[in-house]
């Protein structure tokens, strides 16, 4: 008898816990909703973090891992994922490393997560991310690969963004390959000048307001006026 109202009391326990689980996620799924139609980040991202406690879903990882990279929360978003190189992960699971591991400086580890991007679904913008990287970590020549590729495949409508002044603002991809050629250029042989200073001439054209792109001319500039002082 007692071992019949033991087992009663159990399967009543199990059964609550079961309703009241069923329960909570409802609550949350029903938040999550509302904080996504309010805008409110904080509020998504605690209801995503509760649905991930109460029924884990890569799905749902990955997309409070986004909501933290959208947030600039990288270090957050690479602790909900990971950092390692996953072939199972999913496409915006390597986006998400990828962007966050460049952002926190780091650089190999991030051109590993672009290069997984690129393999999948080669593309002018993971191109150009891939080339800006090999340039820091030293790989002229595969830079200058990635280059190449991005100035024959980047169309006219497509845009990058550049942070480097008070005010965010945008230039062709192309421009910004031209750019990146200019700075190759230079790696390559640092005597000529006139050849990376024609690139960038390159991206100038394209996009007149490039604000770097002109840093880096006045810059190649200045160091040619010093070797010809020098020379005289």
């Amino acid at each position: 008898m007692k071992k019949i109202v033991f087992a009663l009391l159990l399967f009543m326990g199990i059964n609550g816990f079961s309703q009241t689980k069923s329960e909570l996620l409802k609550h949350y799924e029903a938040f999550y909703n509302e904080m996504r139609m309010q805008g409110d980040v904080n509020g998504i991202i605690g209801a995503l973090t509760h649905l991930n406690v109460l029924s884990p879903s890569k799905e749902r990882k990955d997309t409070l891992a986004f909501v933290y990279m959208n947030n600039g929360q990288h270090i957050q978003a690479l602790n909900t994922i990971g950092i390692e190189k996953n072939t199972d992960d999913s496409d915006l699971a390597v986006q998400i490393k990828a962007v966050s591991l460049k952002a926190l400086n780091q650089p190999k580890r991030a051109l590993e997560q672009f290069e997984e991007l690129f393999k999948r679904e080669p593309s002018p913008y993971v191109a150009y991310e891939m080339a800006d990287l090999k340039i820091q970590t030293g790989d002229i020549a595969g830079a200058s690969t990635n280059i190449e590729y991005g100035i024959a495949n980047a169309k006219d409508d497509m845009q990058y963004a550049f942070y480097e002044r008070q005010q965010p603002y945008e230039v062709p991809l192309k421009a910004a390959f031209y750019h990146l050629k200019g700075l190759v250029d230079f790696n390559q042989d640092k005597e000529n000048i006139d050849a990376a200073i024609a690139s960038i001439d390159e991206a100038l054209k394209i996009a007149p307001n490039f604000n770097l792109a002109s840093l880096s001319k006045q810059a190649l500039e200045a160091r040619k006026k010093e070797g010809t002082t020098e020379g005289n």
